[in-house]
């Protein structure tokens, strides 16, 4: 995490063209800021670059703003430029009756392996309240019986905006989410899926699975977008089963791979190592 004198993160991505880097590491060198890390990619069929580095000041610290503002100056005019420092993020989980996604999270902020901070979990149902108080992060149970789904969804909406949450992660949570919720937090949301994308979509996956006789089961974590499970895709991984397994063995299988993936993507995102490029992402591990 954060050192004490100030690591940043450099952002850029813009249309390519000759002597991006030069320009970009020249700016760096100007205001005395030592490279830590880097990554660069160009996409040939787009024309785009993309540009990930990890600066320290080796001197006095140089504001985020002015070196922003530096960067711009020297890049195309479309350039997307940002300076973000490296810190814990306030994130908001939500949650429904499966612990797995959301204990896993919990964990690894606990000690101190997740960058950063579970400041609340909300959920439509009280079952894991118990589990999150153990850790003592605020539990919002926020029900949906007797209620339409936008009085419900507006409910939820009040509970998450209480903590001004960087992202909003959706661990497990079984509920679909409005255009309007997903407007509020654009490209700030990050769901698991029990499946490897786009294969078996929509409901009883490892039924689905099972019927096929597949080799693999695999989870995907994605951004959250109005068309449901079509976001952009972070991370994936898959496990192996074979024929001797049900599908409650391929569930449990499932869960395990589930709960991994989605804890890589929260990290991805909350390290800036994330970029949106149409519908796909370039992701910097």
């Amino acid at each position: 995490m954060a050192d004490a004198r100030g690591r940043e993160i450099v952002l850029v991505d813009c249309p390519d063209e000759v002597g991006l880097i030069h320009r970009i590491t020249g700016v760096i060198e100007a205001r005395r800021l030592n490279i830590e890390s880097n990554h660069e990619y160009v996409d040939g069929s787009a024309g785009h670059f993309f540009f990930r580095a990890e600066v320290a000041p080796a001197g006095e610290p140089v504001p985020a703003d002015l070196l922003a503002r530096d960067l711009a100056s020297v890049l195309p005019a479309s350039a997307r430029v940002r300076v973000t420092r490296e810190e814990r993020r306030p994130i908001v989980v939500c949650a429904t009756r499966e612990p797995h996604c959301l204990g896993e999270l919990l964990l690894l902020d606990a000690v101190g392996e997740l960058p950063g901070r579970i400041v609340a979990v909300v959920a439509n149902h009280d079952d894991l309240r118990s589990l999150v108080e153990r850790f003592s992060v605020p539990f919002h149970h926020v029900p949906h019986e007797g209620l339409s789904r936008e009085d419900h969804e507006r409910s939820l909406v009040r509970a998450i905006d209480a903590y001004a949450p960087d992202y909003v992660v959706l661990a497990r949570y079984m509920r679909v989410l409005s255009a309007d919720a997903i407007a509020r937090y654009p490209n700030r949301i990050v769901n698991i899926h029990h499946s490897f994308l786009p294969a078996f979509a929509g409901a009883a996956p490892y039924r689905q699975a099972f019927a096929r006789g597949v080799k693999l089961i695999g989870a995907t974590a994605h951004f959250v977008t109005e068309e449901l499970d079509a976001g952009p895709i972070i991370a994936q991984d898959v496990t192996t089963v074979d024929h001797t397994d049900t599908p409650e063995r391929m569930a449990q299988a499932g869960r395990d791979v589930e709960k991994l993936v989605l804890a890589r993507a929260v990290r991805l995102v909350l390290e800036e190592r994330v970029f949106l490029h149409g519908h796909r992402t370039v992701v910097f591990e």
